[in-house]
């Protein structure tokens, strides 16, 4: 599975699964499948495709597995479809239809293409990027000066030292010798595959090196980093963050300011004192890389390299904004129409990536945030209208290394440049002859996860198994370090086996999700001391989400709120005749913040799902008004509704209130407690605390994607931000919060920035603007202590291989940091 929302979204899924290598086929029929499913519940905003459907359009009619993929998801039949012989011509045969009856000589036609199209509106434009033809040629000579010392391959004798960095799009390489001379070098699209663009580097590079000289260290970086070291047995691998800081510190000693803009993705650092104290990443979507210029050269048929130097010639760029892909292409196809020059366009786009950067990325409120010394890296910055929009939005000059698109490479290479190994595990000349590699997919059993295994093959039996959360599949056990994620999802596990309801008065459904994940202990010690039975929706999972996704009527809400529609699904099929689900505007007070709101799609959900599940009508659905803050008034409330409508004594719900209200608190003591003792633990075993802040629902696997366990597997305690509520003093904020799970994270961020061994994770669900803005006053509690803060957007997919490396990247720099402050 990948996004099922823009191009961009799937693209940041499938560009790693490419460099994990999967295989081609695979990623052919997820596309497929991502266009159905955002069809299904993206366009059709929770109206149920039925009756008879006609497959009309180019890719319906030249992509039979796109429509094959509509038809099973559908469940069509043959009676069900119309498929015409021209189905992709319809909209011209309408325009001609439309006509009809209508006459217009062709010299008139003519004529009217002659005289044009009068504009009578236009696009904002920016400044030229360069004044005249010396501003440019200053450039170029500035730019040129910035070169690092070179030797000839033929005459080196002895070790050299070899990086690879597998990035998103292109694969480099570069080989140093022991005084740090760069001499051989490598850059091109992986083109899909870059395990054959690293043999033909591997290739190339042992037809040119000498008699005498050898590669005594690899390391390897990037996307890719573990398929190609696993691949061609490199000696070690580092971090991207961590390689492209080594690259840019032996280019410009003492630098402090990093910005990278590579394919795929951005990556901003912040140095102090030879230590990396701030790492920003692009946090999901690609909009305004490089591979969206690439994309875009390609669609005026130019390569990327002649479509730049229009740029530097614009008198007029169009102002394209930083919005997403989707929109920019809209506004290039306005400024189309309104005679914008490919040049205008180009330099648009250069600005916008800039933008992009500087105000999405980095967040940048004035250019003295950027230091003094500034590098500039990555493919991208190889584009000078790009490094040329970059200088005129800050205001001042930067540093661009002559090897750019290199940097990451040239940084591993130089990792490794002091460390001499009696001899390199690297694929020799002769063993390259007769490499293999095959890749299979497969679903992991080992648990209830079920990832989608890629299983890459290599000659002599070497695998290579990539999409896996746990070391099952590598032959290892999952992480047994203390993981509070874990311990509640147990926790909530063992409440249905307690048997404490007899059942006598009835069954009533509970879907399992959003605010249940914390609110479930008070629930179902009430119902079943009343002696109804409890019967929970099942473990989230893709296969429960597709069975309530025609009925999702937005698909911008968070996934977390999308799962609910299979949940009640799954209860109405499973025989229950009455579902509680109620709406709860206010959360449990606690004393933290302004307020004590649930987010509205907690809060109200139950009335949406209740709209928009027709299957709800069947059923008794009880989705009422509680306040569980405002214990008095909710018992009296509550015994009076279930008096009335369950023909329950109002005594017995009274009573079974009160114990609801005491597992409720013992559920959250236990919480607290056991997040006690597992800062303990990683105290006493030297092990670093990872503070995962999110929400109750971010503990569902099938929410956090395994990014818990992921963690974990890194060595780190995890524990969430409800088990460190309350460590620290209520402290005055300066914003107005009125969110409960908000205010949690604020302490969680408190006390976290003043323990010297832990660092904070934010969970952050897409759709749900109250996170966003939580995630900067977060970032600005964290940057005050000097910690790192680590943002981690997750939605309906969430590619682990991205997310494996912000946290690597995380944890290279604390080590970075604590090794300088030693």
């Amino acid at each position: 599975p990948i996004a099922a929302r823009c191009g961009v979204f799937a693209k940041t899924d499938i560009q790693p699964l490419i460099n994990e290598g999967a295989a081609r086929a695979d990623l052919a029929a997820s596309i497929f499948q991502a266009v159905v499913n955002q069809t299904i519940s993206g366009l059709a905003c929770g109206k149920p495709i039925r009756g008879c459907v006609a497959f009309l359009g180019g890719p319906l009619h030249f992509l039979t597995e796109l429509k094959k993929a509509f038809v099973r998801t559908l469940g069509l039949t043959p009676e069900t479809t119309v498929d015409p012989e021209n189905s992709h011509l319809f909209a011209a045969i309408g325009a001609a239809l439309k006509a009809v009856g209508r006459t217009v000589a062709l010299d008139e036609l003519i004529d009217r293409l002659d005289r044009g199209v009068e504009i009578t509106f236009e696009m904002p434009r920016l400044p030229a990027l360069f004044a005249d033809e010396g501003e440019l040629e200053d450039f170029n000579a500035r730019h040129a000066l910035a070169v690092l010392p070179r030797g000839e391959l033929s005459e080196c004798r002895g070790d050299c030292f070899l990086g690879i960095d597998a990035g998103s799009t292109t694969t480099k390489a570069a080989l140093i010798d022991d005084e740090k001379n760069l001499l051989y070098s490598f850059y091109r699209s992986n083109e899909g595959n870059p395990i054959d663009a690293t043999m033909v580097m591997m290739r190339e590079l042992y037809r040119q090196m000498p008699e005498g000289a050898f590669i005594a260290n690899t390391c390897v970086t990037g996307y890719g980093e573990g398929l190609i070291k696993a691949a061609f047995k490199a000696d070690l691998d580092e971090i991207e963050t961590m390689a492209h800081y080594k690259g840019a510190e032996e280019f410009l000693p003492g630098v402090d300011f990093i910005l990278d803009i590579g394919g795929q993705d951005m990556k901003c650092m912040k140095i102090k004192n030879g230590a990396i104290y701030n790492i920003m990443l692009n946090e999901a979507c690609s909009s305004g890389c490089g591979s969206f210029i690439e994309t875009y050269a390609k669609s005026v048929n130019m390569d990327a390299k002649t479509f730049a130097k229009e740029a530097l010639f614009s008198e007029s760029p169009v102002d394209l904004g930083t919005r997403c892909t989707v929109f920019m292409n809209s506004k290039v196809k306005q400024a189309q129409k309104e005679g914008a020059s490919i040049g205008d366009i180009s330099a648009g786009l250069s600005y916008s990536v800039i933008k992009n950067a500087l105000y999405k990325v980095i967040k940048l409120r004035n250019s003295d945030e950027t230091g003094d010394k500034i590098v500039v890296q990555g493919g991208t910055f190889l584009n000078d209208a790009v490094l040329r929009g970059f200088e005129k939005e800050l205001g001042r000059n930067v540093t661009r290394p002559v090897i750019a698109g290199l940097m990451g490479a040239y940084g591993a290479a130089l990792h490794v440049s002091d460390l001499h190994p009696e001899k390199s595990s690297v694929l020799t000349q002769e063993e390259l002859k007769t490499f293999t590699h095959t890749a299979k997919p497969t679903t992991c059993r080992g648990c209830t996860n079920r990832c989608s295994l890629t299983v890459n093959t290599f000659d002599g039996g070497r695998r290579y198994i990539s999409g896996n959360r746990c070391s099952k599949p590598l032959g290892g056990e999952k992480s047994e370090l203390p993981n509070l994620y874990r311990a509640k999802r147990e926790m909530l596990a063992k409440l249905c086996g307690k048997g404490s309801g007899t059942g006598e008065r009835g069954r009533i459904g509970i879907p399992m999700g959003l605010n249940m994940f914390e609110n479930l202990p008070f629930w179902f010690e009430l119902f079943t001391s009343l002696n109804f039975e409890v019967v929970l929706s099942p473990v989230s999972s893709r296969e429960l989400f597709k069975l309530g996704q025609s009925t999702i009527p937005s698909d911008t809400v968070c996934y977390p709120a999308k799962l609910m529609h299979g949940h009640v699904l799954s209860l109405i099929n499973e025989g229950v005749e009455t579902i509680f689900y109620p709406c709860m505007s206010y959360n449990f007070d606690e004393g933290k913040g302004d307020n004590n709101y649930n987010c509205p799609v907690v809060a109200y959900y139950p009335e949406l799902l209740g709209a928009n599940v027709t299957e709800l009508k069947k059923v008794r659905y009880i989705d009422i008004y509680v306040g569980l803050h405002r214990p008095k008034d909710f018992e009296k409330r509550f015994a009076a509704y279930m008096a009335e409508k369950m023909g329950v004594p109002a005594g017995e719900t009274k009573a079974a209130v009160r114990k609801a209200y005491a597992a409720y608190g013992a559920y959250k003591d236990r919480v607290r407690a056991l997040a006690a003792e597992y800062i303990d633990y990683a105290r006493a075993n030297g092990k670093r605390i990872a503070v995962v802040a999110g929400r109750p629902y971010h503990a569902d696997p099938e929410i956090n994607h395994g990014i818990d366990e992921l963690i974990s597997s890194l060595g780190m305690v995890v524990v969430s931000e409800d088990g460190v509520n309350g460590l620290v003093q209520k402290a005055p904020r300066h914003i107005l919060n009125q969110w409960t799970y908000q205010a949690r994270m604020y302490d969680a961020a408190r006390w976290t920035a003043l323990q010297k061994d832990a660092e904070l994770i934010q969970l952050i669900s897409f759709g749900c603007g109250t996170d966003a803005i939580t995630s900067d006053e977060v970032r600005d509690i964290m940057e005050s202590a000097g910690k790192l803060y680590t943002p981690i957007k997750i939605d309906d997919i969430s590619n682990l291989g991205a997310v494996r490396i912000r946290l690597r990247s995380m944890l290279a720099a604390c080590e970075s940091r604590e090794g300088r402050q030693g």
